[in-house]
């Protein structure tokens, strides 16, 4: 017993062992479970939002009679000044095609190179969004979306084509939420007849009466295959713009379709693309040129409008086509022409980007950017009047070298000791480079911006032979601005516009003009301007009436200019090929200038001769001291000795001190020792030179006329 008590003893003395606890998962378990837990919980949620949104969305649809019933785009009627209708812009909508009677490879073409799953998805295609992400990752951009058809449609009909987060997550919504209210062969139907195909024709009815002029239940493979490539890109791939661009692309979508099984490939070999003939453009002339660069501008003179609206624009048809005839009729075989025509104002008249507007619609008058070559002079010029020199001054051409560049005249000669007008009117090189170097690149490079050239300009030395790129709207408007006695010109194409009633939502208001340089300065370039053409390198502009104007010749005869004005029009005229390979023959004062004269003898007919104001009118620090003599009183004058010395005169009225007389010897503070040879200066004279006081005086001495007058410095210059 007593051992017995002694075991429970023990027993009771020690507790039994916890039993061993679980040994603890791993962190990076931990986390996948419950990433895994959130994650299905957080996706199980994002379905319920979507269902819950596409079935709010699928609710809210139209019927899908309304559907086909809606239209999509603006029409645009654009007229000309005096109310022609140029042209008419927007929608064109064909024969609504229902679903069977569509041809099959029209949908098998549409749902190969868009949406190969098209009949597998429920509207978003997670297996294409995959695909792209995988290109993506691969080449470093995005190489081709994920788009289904049915976003497409919703796009289309619902929403815009802004790149945005938001719009991307309505799209989706509203594409899911059509494929649970349409059947697939409805949404095919709709999109087939609603997207857009370019041109204005929304549409495959649409596309194919104006790609091939015949209804699209007429439409083969090689069309079905040409008008699925538009989809992409409808300006690029336009069988009418670009022919081989639409060839190319509908390869493409027949390598797609065999590789779909929707055609075989002896039928993809066998399609004749070739042979396809598109429809030709109607309707499509060299007034396009102006509407393409006119009615982007409603974007900034209109709040958003989807309504029919009218244009009212600035062209003048016969003037037009009197640009049109001037360009083709001058410019050089295998170049190209540009034109551009302003009125006072800066209301364009006339504008024509090239030779045919069909083969090429780029607008060189308003986007191609060229060496000016000396038609630039003008801001040179511009300048050097500015600081003081004038049409009469002299300056001399001789070879020059500055900063290691020597230019050289055309022809290689130097004319010596000439006035700045002849210079001008011959375009010398080197007198403008002097020129430049004179009054600085930088401020010849600022007197171009102030003039509205918008391009970037070097300030190297040989920028005064215009190695800078331009604009020949730039140019045609800095010359209009000279034209406007130095005025500030900004051109502009739309005059007003309204809606189909009638109202009126904009009318164009022309601001109160900003002066560029003063009076004297725009007298004295128009002088030069006009001597250019009277006597210098652009005779050939001559029309029988007052023309003032500007040559430019690039190196290599790769581009010809002529800008000028006459009678309140201001036109300018640019020639050469695209490619920039020279021209045979080109020159500023050659094609240019008559494409220059031939239209401007039609654009001023109708306008009252007018002539230049060439008087210049200068400020007071710039006027010649005889100049100063004519204007003060003879009071004023004291006596001067040869010496220079001062002599006070006999009295206010003294006879002897007018202008031209002599002095009186004798007479208080007069010469005593009856020197001649007195003059009259003012109280405050500027710095008196001989031919000041030999008209003072009245005395005349020999001068030797071979010797060149100094040509007058300028306020804050240093002598050459």
């Amino acid at each position: 017993m007593a051992a017995d008590a002694t075991r429970r003893g023990n027993s009771q003395g020690r507790s039994n062992p916890p039993p061993p606890s679980p040994p603890k998962k791993p962190l990076w378990r931990r986390v996948l479970r419950r990433l895994i837990v959130w994650g299905f919980a957080l996706a199980l949620l994002a379905a319920m939002v979507v269902g819950v949104s596409v079935y709010v969305a699928a609710q809210s649809l139209p019927s899908y009679e309304k559907l086909k019933s809606s239209q999509n785009g603006q029409m645009i009627v654009v007229r000309a000044r005096d109310g022609t209708e140029l042209v008419s812009l927007g929608p064109s909508y064909g024969k609504w095609m229902p679903y069977a009677q569509i041809p099959q490879v029209m949908k098998d073409a549409m749902t190969s190179v868009e949406d190969r799953r098209f009949r597998m998805h429920i509207g978003v295609d997670p297996v294409g969004i995959a695909r792209s992400l995988v290109v993506r990752l691969r080449s470093g951009y995005w190489r081709q979306g994920a788009s289904t058809i049915t976003q497409q449609l919703a796009r289309t009909v619902f929403l815009n084509n802004s790149r945005t987060f938001d719009r991307k997550i309505r799209e989706a919504v509203l594409a899911m939420a059509i494929e649970s209210k349409f059947s697939k062969d409805q949404i095919l139907e709709l999109y087939l007849n609603k997207v857009y195909f370019g041109g204005g024709a929304y549409g495959i009815d649409a596309a194919s009466r104006k790609f091939f002029s015949h209804p699209a239940s007429e439409l083969s493979l090689p069309e079905a295959a040409i008008i699925a490539g538009l989809v992409k890109a409808p300006s690029r791939f336009s069988p009418t713009a670009d022919a081989k661009a639409a060839v190319t692309r509908a390869r493409v979508v027949l390598a797609v379709m065999a590789d779909n099984g929707a055609i075989t490939p002896a039928q993809a070999a066998a399609a004749d693309l070739d042979a396809v003939k598109p429809a030709p453009e109607q309707g499509q002339n060299s007034a396009r040129y102006f509407t393409d660069w006119a009615l982007p501008q409603l974007d900034l003179l209109l709040p958003d409008n989807q309504e029919p609206i009218e244009v009212w624009t600035t062209l003048d048809i016969g003037m037009q086509r009197a640009a049109t005839a001037a360009v083709q009729a001058n410019a050089p075989g295998g170049a190209q022409g540009a034109l551009v025509a302003m009125d006072r104002d800066g209301a364009v008249l006339a504008m024509v980007g090239g030779t045919d507007y069909v083969t090429s619609n780029y607008n060189r008058a308003t986007n191609a950017v060229r060496q000016p070559g000396s038609a630039w002079k003008l801001f040179v010029y511009l300048a050097a009047l500015e600081a003081g020199y004038k049409p009469d001054d002299r300056v001399v051409d001789e070879a020059v070298t500055i900063d290691g560049w020597s230019p050289r005249n055309s022809g290689g000669t130097y004319a010596g000791e000439i006035d700045v007008r002849t210079a001008f009117a011959y375009s010398k090189n080197t007198v403008a480079a002097q020129l430049g170097n004179e009054v600085g690149f930088g401020t010849v490079a600022s007197m171009a911006r102030r003039f509205g050239i918008t391009t970037p300009v070097n300030t190297l030395p040989s920028m005064v032979l215009g190695t800078s790129d331009v604009r020949l709207i730039d140019m045609t408007r800095a010359f209009a601005a000279v034209s406007a006695k130095g005025t500030a010109i900004d051109p502009y194409g739309i005059t007003k516009v309204t809606t189909a009633s009638g109202e009126v939502l904009y009318t164009h208001k022309t601001a109160t003009p900003q002066v560029l340089v003063p009076p004297y300065v725009a007298a004295g370039i128009t002088d030069l301007l006009q001597s250019a053409v009277a006597t210098g390198t652009g005779k050939a502009a001559q029309i029988g009436r007052p023309v003032a104007g500007k040559t430019g010749t690039t190196s290599s005869n790769k581009d010809g200019w002529f800008l000028g004005f006459s009678s309140g029009v201001t036109t300018g005229v640019w020639m050469g090929r695209d490619d920039a390979r020279a021209v045979p023959g080109l020159q500023g004062g050659a094609a240019p200038a008559r494409a220059f004269a031939a239209f401007m003898r039609y654009a001023v007919a109708q306008r009252p001769v007018e002539k230049f104001d060439t008087e210049l009118k200068l400020p007071e620090w710039q006027l010649e001291p005889d100049d100063e003599a004519m204007l003060n009183n003879p009071d004023n004058y004291y006596y001067v000795d040869e010496q220079g010395n001062l002599i006070e005169p006999a009295g206010g009225g003294n006879p002897a001190a007018q202008p031209g007389a002599a002095p009186v010897p004798g007479s208080e503070g007069g010469p005593a020792n009856g020197v001649p040879g007195g003059g009259l200066v003012p109280v405050n004279p500027p710095a008196a030179n001989d031919d000041f006081l030999d008209q003072a005086t009245g005395r005349s001495r020999p001068r030797d006329t071979a010797t060149p007058r100094p040509t007058p410095q300028r306020p804050g210059t240093v002598p050459q």
